[in-house]
């Protein structure tokens, strides 16, 4: 609330006002709050001619009514292809247990990595083939799309839509925002090798093209599925996910659309992919003799993320589509916050000034008290930037509510079992904050041993908590200096 003198002006009269007070709520081009309320002095308010106030009330009762058309958005739907689990049920389970899925990689030789270990989807939980109409099309495509279809499915189902261009409800009132970080990195180092072998036959495959961009999943999932509307990639690192989530959330409540399948997708443990990471020491290399105790995020040992791959996606659902057609509700979406560092390409900004930033957008948007959230999983890459500044960031945003540890607001990273999946990651997390909200039960940070004086919020140490969860955060971060933060809370008429 600000009190200042103005210059206002209103059917071209102009008038400069005795000191007034106005309140300004946040108002997004999407997400309306009523953007401004003039209290008049008695003596402001004489100036004006009777026709010039009620002009101004009709403008200001449009903003409210543009404000309330905003559609509330909920979650009908959780797909998960995982190490930890296919299908959410499994997954979650595994999640809040503390079952790992990290161990020794076999997709490739790692035999001469300094980092040897990670969360492989192994051919004995997952055929693509199952997951395709076509198994033509499931050839002719990269595995992180092979796993974006899967995961899409899974939740489409989840959701009681139909997932085939045959079966889905109202097509052209469903989109597709999948996320992916690396797009298909399989299949440009496997075309590059053919090139670098013969280079006097300068011949790949014809698929080559399509399969590596980044786009191909969003595409792929319309065409399997038949969703028609709004379809598109999003790119923003290890934000990948969260940001096509957030996306998804604005095009519902805009009246755009009625569903969209969001979230995100990685296949990217490669040798390249390894390398690159290695050479950056941002991945762990103590730990390829144990691989389940390599992610160990906030604790003081640790040293560098284990790297994970699959897909996450929900399906997000006015709430009038949903409860027309009596669909299951796991919870309500209510904010999303983007913001960018501007600081550095891979180190977050001190103090996660960013992320908090962002925090603080998802809240203001959400119109909910910040003491109303009581669990963000965090994006808790085991790394020693990201751990320490994103706990700074939760300080400096939760302030008292995080630090007095009283059981009303606690942290986790479930990378610990998934290991971190890159631009699927805020999908997953997205799953598992849906469920937490649902089930009331709050996954583990798994590993935690030796606590960091500069990590010292109420991370859930290796067990499970049983707590009515009545909103909660995901926060994601990418290079780039990109954060993402979704918002959610416990459904209620």
């Amino acid at each position: 609330m600000l009190a200042f003198s103005a210059i206002i002006k209103i059917q071209g009269k102009q008038l400069k006002t005795t000191p007034a007070l106005v309140l300004l709520s946040n108002y997004s081009m999407r997400f309306a709050s009523p953007t401004l309320l003039l209290v008049y002095t008695a003596a402001t308010a004489q100036a004006f001619s009777s026709t010039s106030i009620r002009s101004a009330s009709r403008s200001v009762a449009t903003t409210t009514q543009l404000a309330a058309e905003k559609k509330r958005v909920v979650v009908t739907g959780l797909g998960v292809i995982s190490g930890c689990g296919i299908g959410h049920t499994d997954f979650f389970q595994n999640v809040v247990d503390g079952k790992s899925s990290l161990g020794k990689i076999t997709r490739f030789d790692v035999t001469h990595y300094p980092c040897q270990i990670g969360s492989e989807v192994p051919d004995h939980m997952f055929d693509p083939n199952d997951h395709f109409v076509n198994p033509k099309n499931a050839k002719s495509n990269d595995r992180f799309t092979h796993f974006a279809v899967a995961a899409s499915r899974l939740a489409l189902k989840d959701a009681g839509l139909g997932d085939t261009p045959e079966t889905l409800q109202n097509p052209d009132k469903c989109g597709v925002f999948v996320g992916s970080a690396f797009g298909g990195m399989e299949t440009f180092e496997n075309e590059v090798l053919k090139l670098w072998k013969k280079p006097e036959r300068p011949k790949v495959s014809p698929f080559t093209i399509p399969a590596l961009l980044g786009n191909t999943a969003s595409g792929v999932v319309g065409i399997e599925c038949g969703c028609r509307g709004p379809n598109y990639g999003v790119t923003s690192a290890c934000a990948s996910a969260s940001h096509a989530i957030g996306e998804a959330f604005g095009m519902i409540a805009d009246g755009v659309v009625d569903q969209m399948v969001a979230g995100g997708t990685e296949a990217s443990i490669t040798p390249l992919s390894y390398a690159g990471f290695s050479s950056m020491k941002a991945m762990t290399t103590d730990w390829n003799d144990n691989p389940q105790g390599g992610s160990r995020p906030f604790d003081a040992d640790r040293g560098g993320f284990v790297m994970g791959e699959g897909a996450g996606v929900v399906v997000l659902e006015s709430l009038e589509s949903a409860k027309a057609r009596g669909a299951t509700i796991y919870c309500e979406m209510i904010g999303y916050g983007a913001t960018c560092d501007a600081h550095h390409i891979t180190t977050p900004a001190p103090e996660g000034r960013g992320l908090a930033a962002a925090m603080e957008m998802a809240i203001e948007q959400s119109g909910i008290d910040r003491t109303e959230i009581n669990y963000v999983n965090a994006h808790g890459t085991s790394t020693a930037y990201n751990d320490k500044f994103e706990t700074m960031a939760f300080k400096s945003v939760f302030g008292e509510h995080a630090t007095k540890k009283d059981g009303k607001f606690v942290v986790s990273s479930t990378k610990c079992v998934t290991g971190h999946t890159l631009g699927a990651a805020g999908g997953l997390e997205a799953v598992i904050v849906a469920r937490t909200i649902k089930d009331g039960v709050v996954p583990p940070t798994t590993n935690y041993e030796t606590p960091d004086p500069e990590c010292d919020l109420d991370y859930v140490p290796n067990t499970k908590r049983e707590m009515e969860v009545k909103a909660a955060m995901s926060t994601n971060l990418g290079f780039g200096g990109h954060n993402a933060v979704l918002l959610f809370k416990k459904y209620e008429e």
